[in-house]
């Protein structure tokens, strides 16, 4: 089994993605096709050797296959390549971890998860304006609220760092923890529908200065963020 990537001119939209994939998919021997629409690729799985002809053929007339980029052996590449990309996500959580584990030392749980998520917050909102510009249409390609509020996309690295203050110095923590639910709910929505879809996109968590494929580990993040602040309502509740 091989793995083929090509460029795909002419796609605009989520609806170009489905209707590329569903026509690369359809030809003999291709197993799968991952589409990006933000990087014009196809990533395709096929059994034997594929004409890009063929190809070119199962397409509508607007998309074009510019080049092939290249051509390997599948196996574990794949799971190589998403290990590599992913390890700068990997080393912020280990540091943010480790930095609220000093920070809340003889402390409680509570103040364990509030500064985790304090601290994560104030992290994942400075990677995101360091391309800043770039940032908006990078969320608005899974986020629910960005693809139908523009704006929404603007401000959001502002709410998390306001969020992440609020949590560091323990201000209005209710308001806090219900928002950072909602917010990071909506968003894993979005994931999960694009993690459904299997199309392959980035993920804009740590904006788009870091390019990081949209993967389970995204899901991940944000569902330990989300159950810290469920557990943290009901402490304080209790």
């Amino acid at each position: 089994m091989k793995t083929s990537t090509i460029k795909i001119s002419g796609m605009t939209c989520s609806g170009c993605v489905q209707t590329v994939t569903q026509a690369l998919e359809s030809v003999k021997n291709v197993i799968k096709a991952n589409v990006s629409l933000e990087n014009e690729t196809a990533t395709i799985e096929i059994k034997n050797n594929i004409r890009i002809e063929d190809l070119q053929k199962s397409l509508p007339e607007k998309y074009k296959i510019k080049e092939e980029i290249k051509v390997q052996s599948l196996r574990n590449s794949k799971t190589a390549t998403y290990l590599t990309e992913l390890y700068p996500l990997f080393l912020i959580l280990f540091y943010i971890t480790i930095s609220s584990v000093i920070m809340s030392w003889n402390k409680t749980l509570d103040d364990f998860m509030m500064d985790f998520m304090g601290l994560f917050f104030i992290v994942f909102s400075f990677f995101k304006f360091l391309d800043y510009k770039n940032f908006p249409r990078s969320f608005s390609m899974y986020d629910p609220i960005a693809k139908n509020i523009p704006l929404y996309g603007w401000i959001y690295p502002f709410i998390e760092t306001f969020l992440g203050i609020m949590f560091l110095f323990r201000i209005q923590i209710f308001l806090s923890l219900v928002s950072t639910i909602i917010f990071l709910g909506v968003t894993t929505i979005g994931v999960v529908k694009v993690l459904t879809n299997k199309e392959e996109i980035q993920c804009a968590c740590l904006g788009t200065a870091i390019k990081l494929p949209m993967t389970i580990a995204t899901l991940i993040e944000n569902g330990i963020m989300i159950i810290m602040a469920i557990i943290t309502i009901a402490q304080l509740n209790a």
